[in-house]
């Protein structure tokens, strides 16, 4: 209790000297302010993402990285009208981050900011006390609000901060936080793909299985990610154990990612006799490029909050299954391809009778209608909460 007391007399002092900043003035908003922690994983391309809603509108997109070096290629990939690096470490914006409100209000002195887009929570903090704009706060993550601080700070700022979620699974997570919210202020944009720009960079099956080390001529199981308990690779190989003796002949399982699992999922594929067949691929570069090596692309996590990897499997029309849990269930919305989290012996069933009867992937309508930049940017100006700011 203390320390909760502690948290909400910091807030009101911060508020406090948030009022004495005052903007210049300015004639009509004509810019859009992308506050993002960092650009590491999938973060450069959600930069992106958002970026894209304002092509051909009357705004122009600021993107803003609180954390990382400058980087050439980040630019590029953020495709904004203009990039900033504000350059802090990890532990430089713990607590109270005074350093990062200052660094963000000096930036954004003179320009005419209409709305602040923020990615996690960090950002959201910073561009709430730095700001008296309304700022729009972008969760890609379970239990954001579990947090007796955080849900503190999102009633304090309620009446300008609006919440998006990329998926249902999440928004639902954050309204259970927040139950006095209104319903439309707390919505779900899910995230995309610039559907041509990924297919044109998918290398064709030949060139793919070579860059990954993979035989031709036989089918390849494959699934991208980090090897983390959230990932839960140990169910698909244990599923695919069960299921190897009823496959085609010298079928792989290829698992493309690092990290600290890494040792037990191979002593697991060595216990369960099948290490010949599994074949670990380490971090690949853009490995996106690749997912034509694969003939089913499979991901076992444990409550994804959305599974941008399934919509890369997509585009390059790769079959795939995943658990029917968190945000999968959005994406891959036939149930006879979602499995238990955690049942290996439902995933074996699934593979053997996919290995059966193959089919071809099918997602061209369903990348095109609900997870392309032109159905998000439909979707995101029809949003309530961005109406009440924007008129595009």
């Amino acid at each position: 209790m203390e320390r909760y007391q502690g948290f909400v007399r910091s807030m009101r002092s911060l508020y406090l000297c948030r009022r004495h900043f005052r903007p210049p003035v300015v004639m009509s908003g004509r810019w859009i302010l992308q506050f993002c922690h960092g650009y590491s994983g999938p973060f450069a391309d959600v930069t992106r993402q958002y970026a894209a809603l304002f092509r051909g509108s009357p705004y122009k997109v600021l993107t803003v990285y609180l954390t990382g070096a400058p980087s050439k290629d980040v630019v590029l990939r953020a495709e904004s009208d203009e990039v900033a690096f504000l350059g802090y470490s990890a532990r430089e914006v713990a607590g109270l981050k005074l350093g990062a409100i200052r660094a963000l209000r000096r930036l954004l002195v003179g320009r005419d900011i209409a709305l602040v887009i923020a990615h996690r929570a960090k950002p959201i903090y910073v561009a709430c006390l730095a700001t008296r704009l309304p700022v729009i706060g972008v969760h890609h993550a379970f239990g954001d609000y579990k947090r007796a601080s955080r849900r503190c700070f999102a009633n304090v700022f309620r009446r300008r901060l609006a919440l998006l979620a990329v998926s249902d699974a999440v928004r639902d997570d954050i309204r259970r936080c927040l139950p006095a919210w209104p319903q439309d202020r707390i919505e779900t944009l899910h995230n995309r793909l610039d559907v041509e720009a990924a297919r044109r960079a998918l290398l064709p099956r030949a060139e793919a299985r070579l860059r990954l080390g993979l035989p031709e001529g036989v089918p390849v199981i494959g699934t991208v990610g980090r090897l983390h308990p959230d990932k839960d690779q140990a169910t698909l190989v244990a599923g695919f154990a069960a299921a190897l003796p009823a496959l085609p002949a010298g079928t792989l399982l290829a698992i493309a990612g690092s990290g600290p699992l890494e040792g037990k999922l191979k002593a697991q594929a060595e216990a369960l006799g099948i290490a010949p067949s599994v074949r670990f691929l380490g971090q690949i570069p853009e490995a996106r490029r690749c997912f034509k090596a694969f003939d089913l692309f499979v991901l076992s996590s444990d409550h994804e909050p959305f599974g941008m990897v399934l919509l890369e499997a997509m585009a390059a029309d790769v079959p795939v299954m995943a658990t029917a849990c968190g945000g999968a269930p959005e994406v891959v919305d036939d149930p006879a391809c979602l499995f238990p989290l955690g049942d290996s012996r439902a995933l074996a069933g699934m593979l053997i009778r996919f290995f059966a009867a193959p089919v071809a992937g099918t997602h061209g309508p369903t990348l095109e209608e609900k997870f392309s930049d032109h159905a998000a940017r439909t979707r995101f100006f029809a949003l309530p909460l961005v109406r009440e700011v924007l008129s595009c």
